[in-house]
């Protein structure tokens, strides 16, 4: 069913909600990078599900079980596989890669949201969408570098992770037209801490207190970050608003920067400039001078 297209105002907030999702997942990387100099990468997973879901259980007794019934259970689940497997490979990316290099392929998955949203949502690709993901994709390629070792194996990690989180984001979006953010990211806490816990049987051994802080940190907000997301996402398409996603890029710089010294090369500073260029590209402005042209 094709829906109306969102308005200014909405397209204003949903790009807002969508910058602060990218802000607080930003800084959950930080606290990633630092849980993983000594936890593994199956149990930073599993504790940051397990967090997430521990600030869903006010909401839930607050509004009841009845309010988190759903008719869209398989939805839920293929969007908390995809998720849960794109987190395994971030999470990985940012263990072994600068800060603002792990968010160039996460962040990547704009390239395929306006392709994956037509094929399974049947969203019009327009000529700013296009122009969007073309810009953005330049703009990684100036941060990664291919010669700098784009093409090996966490690369490769870091870019499935991409599309799974680009599944992921379009199936949030079908879900928001009948589904609530909370119910959303609460179903792929669920999903997300059962299936992470498994590999736990074999990993599990006392944590100290400062894992456990940033652990808990990150759950708490990739959660919120999600909440963000899935309001975003509920106000315009997916293929519309999501190289908004890119400005996570500009952040993780800023706190590799901060915390690891981690300076951008020239190189990276002009991929930064495309990929704001990118998230310009969606700007009410923009989208609205393209079409009288048109």
């Amino acid at each position: 069913m094709t829906q109306a297209p969102p308005s200014n105002r909405q397209l204003l907030r949903a790009i807002g909600f969508l910058t602060l999702s990218a802000l607080l997942f930003s800084i959950m990387g930080v606290c990633v990078r630092y849980a993983s100099h000594t936890v593994d990468n199956a149990s930073v997973v599993f504790f940051r599900n397990i967090f997430g879901l521990l600030i869903f259980l006010p909401l839930v007794l607050n509004k009841g079980l009845a309010h988190f019934k759903t008719e869209k259970l398989w939805m839920h689940t293929w969007r908390s596989i995809a998720g849960l497997m794109a987190m395994y490979g971030f999470f990985y990316a940012i263990a072994n890669l600068k800060l603002s290099n792990a968010m160039v392929f996460t962040y990547s998955s704009p390239v395929f949201i306006p392709l994956i949203a037509w094929l399974f949502l049947k969203e019009k690709i327009t000529l700013p969408m296009l122009m969007a993901a073309a810009v953005g994709l330049i703009g990684v390629l100036f941060v990664a570098k291919p010669d700098d070792g784009f093409f090996n194996t966490i690369s490769a990690v870091g870019l499935s992770a991409s599309f799974l989180a680009a599944m992921a984001y379009v199936t949030v979006r079908a879900l928001t037209q009948t589904e609530p953010p909370e119910r959303i990211v609460f179903y792929f806490c669920v999903i997300g801490s059962l299936v992470s816990a498994i590999p736990m049987f074999w990993l599990w051994r006392p944590y100290s207190w400062r894992e456990i802080g940033f652990l808990a940190a990150a759950g708490v907000l990739a959660s919120i970050s999600q909440m963000f997301m899935s309001h975003a996402y509920k106000m315009a398409p997916a293929g519309l608003i999501g190289p908004v996603n890119y400005i996570a890029i500009v952040f993780a710089g800023l706190w590799g920067y901060w915390f690891w010294s981690e300076t951008p090369d020239h190189y990276s500073l002009i991929g930064f400039g495309f990929i704001l260029v990118a998230i310009a590209l969606c700007s009410p402005l923009l989208q609205n001078r393209l079409k009288t042209k048109t």
